[in-house]
């Protein structure tokens, strides 16, 4: 008997039935994926052990949860393929992690059925990452508790407001590539004040990731670790000066803004 079904077999996906196989939440016979792909079906099935499904209606199988893992754009034309599923119980919970997809529209298409919107990141693959919840108006304590061990198999979970989930989006969402920029930049820095490129690239990733596990230990605020760092007329204020001048923080800010824009709009 199949518990999930998780329609669409991308990153994401994979990062969370990989991670619910090996912490044993459940086991490869009882997941069932759906992908368009033939050569990515048999991927998965090969890699975990899951089994695979023809069409997206197969998915509906499952008992306990269906996770919708497509791209946004696409919904639509998902939710009416899976009306005409027959299969599908009332108890089955939907899952969605389609940016900008609201709960009215999620309720809408699954009229009947408990649902629950997520928003992961990447880190999730492995085994790092954040999700934000929030819950439609048929969700009881046993999905939200169903909802919590699926997704903290990949990360932390915390929960939302609904009228949040694209501020999520555009911070911790997208958030990842951000970071990844940063850390591409110091590389570049480092290369430019005469490190040869596999030693900046190695001291700025340990750099972020010994930093921002200081911040979450030490339960530190940020701006106080940086007063720390920072001494009077030395190397690190003649860093952030600069960091001040190029506009740093409020670039931050608009690419959290812009984000959350974008997320409105994919969900309009």
């Amino acid at each position: 008997m199949f518990k999930l079904g998780v329609i669409g077999g991308g990153v994401m996906a994979e990062a969370i039935i990989s991670r619910l196989i090996s912490a044993k939440i459940y086991q490869p016979a009882e997941i069932i994926i759906s992908d368009p792909q033939l050569e990515r079906r048999n991927y998965l099935s090969q890699q975990y052990g899951v089994a695979i499904a023809d069409n997206n209606k197969q998915t509906t199988q499952a008992t306990a949860a269906l996770l919708l893992a497509i791209k946004p754009q696409i919904f639509g034309a998902i939710a009416t393929e899976l009306a005409e599923a027959e299969t599908l119980s009332k108890n089955t919970v939907i899952l969605s992690i389609l940016a900008g997809v609201t709960l009215n529209k999620l309720e809408a298409a699954f009229p009947h059925h408990p649902v629950i919107r997520i928003m992961p990141n990447t880190p999730a693959t492995v085994g790092a990452g954040i999700s934000a919840i929030t819950s439609g108006k048929l969700v009881q304590p046993s999905h939200l508790d169903l909802t919590r061990g699926i997704f903290q198999a990949v990360g932390d979970v915390v929960e939302v407001a609904e009228t949040l989930m694209d501020a999520v989006t555009g911070l911790s969402g997208s958030g990842p590539a951000y970071v990844a920029i940063l850390i591409e930049a110091l590389a570049d820095g480092g290369v430019a004040s005469g490190l040869p490129r596999p030693i900046a690239a190695k001291l700025a990733l340990s750099t972020v990731l010994g930093t921002a596990q200081l911040l979450s230990e030490s339960k530190l605020h940020p701006a106080e670790l940086k007063d720390r760092v920072t001494s009077p007329g030395g190397t690190t204020i003649a860093g952030v000066s600069q960091l001040e001048k190029a506009g740093f923080r409020s670039a931050l800010i608009e690419a959290v803004k812009a984000a959350t824009q974008r997320s409105k709009e994919l969900g309009s």
